[in-house]
């Protein structure tokens, strides 16, 4: 497993799941946040794009998942992620790398599980009728005034 400083190796996203450096497209753009004069010149955006269904490693379960939770953000199967926070393009690059392991990492993780109903105690229905006898009883005592 490469060094998490590297920004050309291999991406872990969890335990199981890693993808592979030759399906990671990097892009490399002209940033507009900051640098001064520098950023004229040197090309520090980067744009890292992978195609989540072509992940291997995936169980059809896990790419259902992917699919479903990053469809807004998926663009003809293609999930891209920009960066352009700092000055250099590798900071850039591992800033890129480690946004789209965690929005991975997100889309994988498996759903919580389901709420289990209870039903209310009697003491807070009690509670909750006699709030509301008593709201009335106020709002009773307010329409007679003689």
């Amino acid at each position: 497993m490469p060094a998490s400083d590297d920004a050309s190796g291999d991406l872990p996203v969890t335990d199981t799941v890693v993808v592979p450096a030759g399906a990671l497209n990097w892009r490399f753009s002209r940033s507009s946040g900051p640098g001064g004069q520098g950023v004229n010149t040197a090309d520090s955006r980067v744009e890292l794009s992978v195609g989540v269904a072509d992940l291997p490693g995936l169980s059809d379960a896990q790419r259902h998942r992917l699919t479903d939770r990053l469809g807004d953000r998926l663009t003809d199967g293609v999930l891209t992620i920009a960066a352009s926070e700092h000055r250099q393009q590798l900071r850039n690059r591992q800033a890129a790398r480690d946004r789209l392991a965690a929005v991975l990492r997100a889309a994988l993780a498996p759903p919580p599980p389901a709420r289990r109903r209870t039903k209310p105690t009697r003491g807070s229905q009690e509670r909750r009728i006699q709030a509301k006898k008593q709201r009335g009883e106020l709002k009773r005592s307010r329409r007679s005034w003689d």
